[in-house]
Order: structure tokens, then C-alpha cells, then sequence
């Protein structure tokens, strides 16, 4: 049952599920279950359960008419996505590759966990993301 996965409101439906798509198969080995362009809507399940799904920003603002408010905002950030890696320098080495921005290099935070390493790069849609491993 998918009780509970994070959908990510994207302003460029497509180059964000370009991005996702290379990004979860370079690191997870992971394929979208449906990408439907017209749609705006991308999904990918790991094992069995909806892991990430994609959703065009314009469709949910006019589902819920906020067409008229604008589509960005100066302001920190209010969620990010989190994924758990093998090697974070490896995994950040690829999605830098693949056009996300770099924030916070590769790096030991002891103080968070123990054997934690951390790293944290924007994705070309906006979102912030954390590589882990631990």
C-alpha cells in the first residue's frame, strides 16, 4: 500500500523526469514505473511501494487556483529529498554530471551520527537534496 512518498511540484516537467530518471538508474538501478508527458506525471516504485513521484507545478495550481500567485518565492528551503548512498562522493560525482549544483562538497558529520557522510546539491528543478551514507 503507498501509504505515505514525497511528490515533487516541478516547473520543467521535463527536464526534471530527465533528471530523475538518470539520477535514480545511475544511483539505484531504479526504472520509472510511467512517465506520461501530456500528463505531467512521473513515478518510481522501489520494492513494490511509490517511491518519488513528479507532478507539473502548473496542474496542481490550477487544480487549486493559485495560477495567480507567482511560481517563486526567496526563501530557505522548506523540504528536501534525502537519498541513501553507497559512496557519496561517487553519487555526487553523478549528479553533478547530470546538472545539479553543489552546495555543501562530500564531508564527515560526526556531530549528526555516527559514520555519517553527507552531502548536499540542488537539483535542476529547484529541490534540495542530501546524499547520506552511513
Amino acid at each position: 500500500m503507498d501509504a505515505l512518498y514525497p511528490r515533487l511540484l516541478v516547473r520543467d516537467f521535463a527536464a526534471a523526469a530527465d533528471f530523475y530518471t538518470t539520477a535514480l538508474r545511475e544511483l539505484f538501478g531504479v526504472e520509472p514505473v510511467k512517465v506520461i508527458h501530456e500528463a505531467q506525471y512521473a513515478n518510481w516504485d522501489l520494492d513494490g511501494q511509490t517511491g518519488l513521484v513528479l507532478f507539473g507545478r502548473d496542474q496542481i495550481a490550477e487544480t487549486i487556483g493559485t495560477t495567480a500567485l507567482p511560481a517563486e518565492a526567496d526563501a530557505q528551503d522548506g523540504s528536501m529529498l534525502v537519498f541513501k548512498v553507497e559512496s557519496v562522493d561517487d553519487a555526487t560525482g553523478i549528479l553533478e554530471k547530470l546538472g545539479a549544483t553543489v552546495l555543501s562538497a562530500p564531508q564527515d558529520r560526526p556531530q549528526w551520527g555516527p559514520n555519517l557522510r553527507t552531502a548536499h546539491l540542488r537539483a535542476p528543478n529547484g529541490t534540495l537534496l542530501e546524499l547520506q551514507s552511513y
